[in-house]
């Protein structure tokens, strides 16, 4: 028994201290669940979170006149489609009330490729979860619950995010 919490603490504490090495990463000390999560897809059909259960989700809240969202809208376009995920679903969320005209030009001005368009619905989300600036990155497990945000830009490409993520997938 003593064996098993001594390895229990080592293996969290090895997931702490890689994910200290990730600029912008806050990790939950609880896992974080909410009711009825929906935004609005470029057809503007409601979609709903919890019909990706058994996904990896990133939602991704950004705006075309966000310079740092600009900065890292390639690399999390890249994450999409890595090989280390087989069941991540990304969903970036534009909440700067820019019609779909305007979006859809920032995605193709980057060459974004593999994700499509989402907006905040009436409801917004950007509210829900007390968002501070954009952009924000909110992590959600396999269950649906939120266990990490980044807050700020990073580069989701980076090794150490990515073999962080991978503890999740």
């Amino acid at each position: 028994m003593r064996f098993l919490i001594i390895f229990i603490f080592l293996i969290s504490n090895s997931f702490a201290s890689e994910a200290m090495d990730i600029k912008n990463l806050i990790i939950n000390k609880e896992l974080k669940k909410y009711n009825n999560l929906t935004f609005l897809d470029v057809k503007k059909k409601q979609v709903n979170i919890d019909d990706y259960k058994g996904n990896l989700i990133i939602l991704n809240f950004w705006a075309t006149w966000c310079a740092p969202c600009k900065e890292e809208m390639p690399s999390l376009d890249r994450l999409q489609i890595n090989k280390n995920f087989d069941n991540l679903k990304i969903f970036p969320i534009n909440i700067g009330q820019e019609n779909i005209e305007k979006a859809s030009n920032f995605f193709k001005d980057l060459n974004i490729k593999n994700l499509n368009l989402y907006f905040d619905s009436p409801v917004t989300l950007a509210k829900k979860f007390g968002l501070r600036g954009i952009p924000t990155t909110i992590l959600f497990n396999k269950d649906g619950l939120e266990f990490a945000r980044i807050v700020g830009s990073i580069n989701f490409q980076d090794k150490n995010f990515v073999k962080w993520l991978r503890n999740f997938n």
